[in-house]
């Protein structure tokens, strides 16, 4: 019996953070979050404003036109002689930055 009824407590404990929200503070179903006491309304211009530099923001954009100018030699590469190469610095009148002939 004792071990009965402390199961039964063990369950009810466990059980309790789980029914301990009642969703009474959502603005609507499903969106209940609430920001932590001292949170600005507005963040900009707050010590939460995270203020990113541009030039930072802009740095994968240029990373991924490199990129693409890369796989633009290669497949020219491969259209001209049948055979794939990685390193393009060894693909004849590749130069940094600018575009493959025109077939």
């Amino acid at each position: 019996m004792k071990l009965l009824s402390f199961g039964l407590v063990a369950a009810l404990t466990l059980a309790t953070p789980a029914f301990a929200y009642d969703g009474t503070n959502c603005k609507a179903p499903g969106n209940c979050w609430e920001p932590k006491p001292g949170y600005p309304e507005k963040v900009e211009g707050s010590e939460y404003d995270p203020q990113h530099d541009p030039a930072e923001l802009s740095k994968q954009g240029e990373a991924l036109t490199a990129m693409d100018n890369r796989n633009a030699w290669r497949v020219w590469h491969m259209k001209q002689s049948g055979e794939f190469e990685y390193d393009v610095t060894k693909i004849p009148g590749y130069e940094e930055g600018g575009t493959p002939p025109a077939e």
